[in-house]
């Protein structure tokens, strides 16, 4: 069956709609069938069941592709691994991880700090966690390197709590939680932020959906890595807890493509399905284990359900007559939730009492027994098998759905209930009632002595049971989570490598997108560095000039190129390669983006730094993917994005859609983020050279940055370099580029990216025809001057009595007189962002509203940011002042035909888009 069916026949969906001529002959073979698993295992019947299915196809039989399975765990019994750990004492010191993760969330929402926590998620989940924890997640000091595991956000205090139990954290620390600042020092992150807690956690997860794909191409890049020969990962795993409401993210479903197409056995999904979103059943009239199941196999992934535990081996032992199967397929996900709210009695009435047969299978059971029928994500047994399997599966990634309870063991006001994820606190009744499910040694006197303190329990480092868990992580490798930052030393390019970038372009026209390729492919080619270049770009390739990359680069594929490639005869052809080094992502920006945070945190998960340079559509960067380098961010990620066809009006004939007239507002909302928008490709030699130097200079005191840059489709002659360039004003976002040519009347003329040939235009008019002179400054990161001005405001506010830090705009200008005119590709908050640090007349011209498509000119006309428009805005502004005469804006406004989108001259038809 396929998602979407009814799944109330499940039991016989392949064979429902046909008639059975020969009921005789079908009770044979289906006897013949039994008679072999009795014999020889549900092993062998799975491979005859196979070569059967193979014969049938071949023979053209129509069978249908099997999607779901029954509501059953996919291991057989019969055929699960023995337990190597000794459960007895793993079940001990998790009751103490449950009750210290719910102590700790419940004393941090005690009423005088209140500031909230997630109890029922790892109450729910930490067998998952432990049986890995304790048999297959391994630390940084394995042999083989260690895994990476993105923890599930909602269940952070049981990795607290086991990190109190290893030592690693004090009552102090736990009582921090959700108190970064107020307890600083001891404080905890809400969720798992290594930018927050960087010595603990490695991936940030609860941003739902950015998880899954971060993880998928977390595995994707230790192949890479490996491929490429820059570090052996091959016994390295990713691991990534999710649950079963967050897969409905499209984020969480929409990248498993990758995941097989690249066969990456090297990655795991741990679903923790206990039925519940966040307010309610995550398909309360279906079952999402089943459709999950369905979507991934589609997808081609193996996967693995776990969905009863031991308790049931018997039942379904006995099941001779699929009486009990029936039932298991047929129950809604609704009527599971419910059934874990209520008592043994009423599982034995509503659930085994809808067949005779199965009310007679559970008569022997008391309402306690079968109360006591776990789901398999509770069963250390069943749990350790579905994970050996799934590291030991090749060819495929592996999905691991496991059937669990929210709140589990948390008593009757928690478990299972539609509002267990805001509850935030127990009960005194609760805290003792959880207290004597879990056999804590806590007394009555110490609860009651204050409710809103319950005391954590940790049985010292001595006892057995600590000593056990500290024996299983030492074997592993060493504590999980950890994050280390111990990274290979990098050897950054000399000037030499940055030469094509000062001598310009000569007589040749080049975009800054050119220049920056240009600039990119020498960075490349440098002996010790190039290798750590890790260029990603959606299927864009070509747009940008990155298809001379291809020959020798080649195109990243871990199965290299099978085919006789169309464009083989070209000197740009179409190369793929298993030790390739550009990371191809198709038209997938998000995936580009995942593989984006993958690379530029190899130097934490790795100690191997990589530098992602991620080249796109500007339009599609911050707009599409904001959320998902938000998270890069989060994990500290280094890199360049670069926002190529920038612009409102430079990309010709695309249009609304393709047209970006506010990536760099988006981008300074994170802070993680270094925004410029260079006009020259020397301005992007010195900022690259001062980005790497950042990331992984020696004396760098914040490598934690992405650098964010604009650049432009329309060719232009490259500058070379000027002699007394002020390196220092480039890299803080302004410098002089032109000053004034005649003496007159003054005005000052802010321009950044593509603008700036517009200004030195408008320069030249204002000389020429009106005798102003205008200074042209070009501004190569507007944001950076506003949070520099911030800066400075926030220094003088908290220093009352020195002397304020002037901005550092404010000290460029200072000499500089008359008006300013500022103008970009972008709308007009984006210059306006340096407003408030200038005390001179200020205006913004921009591009304000939606784009279209027409000529470079005409487009720039219509926003009135042209050269033009920056001569008549000038002039009135002057003419206030009284400095030119008082009709110069009129007739300026009249002889350059301000209104008509046609009379427009700035820009050419040139480069592609």
């Amino acid at each position: 069956m396929s998602a979407g069916e009814d799944t109330s026949h499940i039991l016989s969906g392949l064979t429902h709609q046909l008639p059975d001529r020969d009921p005789e002959e079908t009770a044979e073979w289906i006897e013949s069938l039994d008679q072999l698993i009795q014999s020889q295992g549900t092993e062998r019947a799975q491979f005859i069941m196979r070569s059967l299915l193979q014969r049938a196809g071949a023979q053209s039989v129509g069978v249908p592709m099997v999607t779901t399975t029954d509501y059953v765990n996919t291991i057989p019994a019969d055929q699960e691994p023995a337990f190597p750990g000794k459960e007895e004492i793993e079940r001990k010191y998790r009751a103490w991880l449950r009750w210290n993760a719910a102590v700790l969330v419940h004393r941090a929402q005690r009423p005088d700090i209140g500031v909230g926590g997630h109890i029922s998620t790892y109450a729910g989940a930490a067998t998952l966690y432990e049986v890995g924890l304790n048999h297959f997640f391994r630390g940084k000091d394995h042999p083989g390197g260690g895994d990476h595991v993105f923890f599930q956000g909602h269940a952070s205090p049981g990795m607290y709590a086991r990190a109190f139990l290893e030592g690693r954290m004090s009552e102090e620390d736990l009582d921090g939680f959700r108190q970064e600042k107020s307890k600083a020092g001891h404080g905890l992150s809400s969720y798992p932020h290594p930018r927050l807690m960087p010595e603990f956690w490695e991936f940030p997860t609860v941003s739902m959906g950015i998880g899954p794909m971060n993880a998928i191409y977390q595995a994707q890049s230790n192949r890479y890595l490996h491929n490429r020969s820059i570090k052996d990962t091959s016994e390295q795993h990713v691991w990534a807890f999710l649950g079963d409401g967050e897969m409905d993210e499209p984020e969480s479903r929409g990248l498993l493509q990758l995941a097989a197409n690249e066969n990456l056995d090297n990655l795991t999904f741990v679903i923790n399905c206990n039925l519940q979103r966040l307010d309610g059943p995550v398909r309360g009239n279906g079952k999402i284990m089943q459709e999950l199941e369905a979507f991934f196999r589609g997808a081609g992934w193996n996967v693995i359900k776990v969905v009863w535990g031991r308790e049931w081996d018997p039942l379904l032992a006995a099941d001779k007559d699929g009486a009990l199967v029936d039932v298991m397929n047929e129950t809604m996900d609704g009527d599971y939730q419910t059934y874990k709210a209520e008592s043994g009695g009423f599982v034995r009435e509503h659930f085994f009492g809808k067949t005779p047969q199965t009310k007679e299978m559970v008569s022997h059971l008391s309402d306690e027994e079968i109360w006591n029928l776990k789901r398999g994500g509770h069963d250390y047994h069943k749990v350790y098998a579905a994970y050996k399997a799934a590291t030991e599966f090749e060819g495929k990634p592996t999905v691991i759905l496991a059937h669990t309870v929210k709140g589990y063991g948390l008593g009757t006001h928690f478990e299972g209930r539609n509002a267990t994820h805001q509850m935030k606190k127990l009960t005194l009744d609760d805290l003792k009632q959880f207290r004597d499910h879990l056999r804590i040694p806590i007394s009555d006197e110490q609860l009651e002595s204050d409710p809103y303190r319950p005391p954590y329990y940790h049985p010292g480092q001595d006892s057995p049971e600590i000593q056990y868990l500290q024996e299983r992580r030492k074997a592993l490798g060493g504590y999980v989570p950890e994050r280390r930052n111990t990274a290979e030393p990098i050897h950054l390019p000399d000037d030499k490598a940055y030469e094509v970038a000062k001598r310009g372009s000569g007589k040749q026209m080049a975009a800054t997108t050119m220049a920056f390729v240009r600039l990119l492919k020498d960075l490349m080619r440098d002996k010790d560095f190039g290798k750590r270049v890790v260029p990603i770009v959606p299927d864009e390739a070509r747009t940008f000039g990155m298809d001379s990359f291809f020959p020798t680069s080649k195109i990243y594929n871990p199965k290299g190129q099978n085919y006789l490639s169309v464009d083989r005869d070209l000197v740009l052809a179409y190369k793929e390669s298993i030790s390739g080094q550009i990371l191809h992502a198709g038209i997938n920006e998000a995936g580009s983006t995942a593989a984006f945070t993958a690379a530029g945190t190899a130097y934490a998960t790795h100690g191997e730094p990589l530098i992602p340079i991620y080249i796109f559509y500007s339009m599609f960067g911050f707009q599409r993917t904001g959320d998902s380098f938000w998270a890069a961010g989060d994990q500290m990620t280094r890199g360049f994005i670069i926002g190529a066809t920038a612009g409102r009006t430079t990309l010709t004939g695309e249009g609304l859609q393709h047209a970006d007239g506010h990536s760099p507002l988006l981008a300074s909302t994170n802070p993680a983020v270094v925004t410029y928008d260079p006009a020259y490709g020397y301005e992007i030699g010195h900022i690259m050279k001062s980005g790497l130097e950042r990331m992984y200079g020696p004396d760098s005191k914040d490598p934690n940055v992405m650098y964010y840059l604009t650049v432009y489709n329309e060719p232009i002659l490259q500058p070379a370099e000027p002699e007394k360039l002020d390196v220092e004003g480039l890299l803080k976002g302004i410098y002089l580029l032109a000053p004034a040519k005649v003496d007159g009347p003054r005005t000052q003329l802010l321009a950044s990216g593509v603008s700036v040939p517009w200004a030195l235009e408008a320069q030249q008019i204002l000389a020429d025809e009106w005798g102003v002179s205008a200074d042209v400054w070009s501004v190569t990161s507007w944001t950076e001057l506003r949070r520099d001005g911030l800066a400075a405001e926030e220094e003088a506010f908290l220093n009352p009595g020195s002397e304020p830090r002037k901005p550092f705009v404010t000290e460029q200008l200072e000499g500089a007189t008359g008006p300013i005119v500022a103008v970009s590709d972008f709308m007009k908050a984006v210059p306006d962002q340096i407003r408030q640090f200038l005390p001179h007349e200020f205006a913004t011209l921009g591009a304000d509203g939606f784009g279209f498509s027409d000529t470079r000119a005409a487009a720039r006309r219509f926003f009135k940011i042209d050269s033009h428009s920056i001569v008549v805005r000038a002039l009135e502004m002057l003419a206030r002042r009284g400095e030119v005469d008082q009709n110069a804006p009129k007739e300026a406004f009249d002889r350059y035909k301000l209104n008509d989108v046609t009379a427009g001259t700035s820009g050419n038809a040139g480069g592609d888009s």
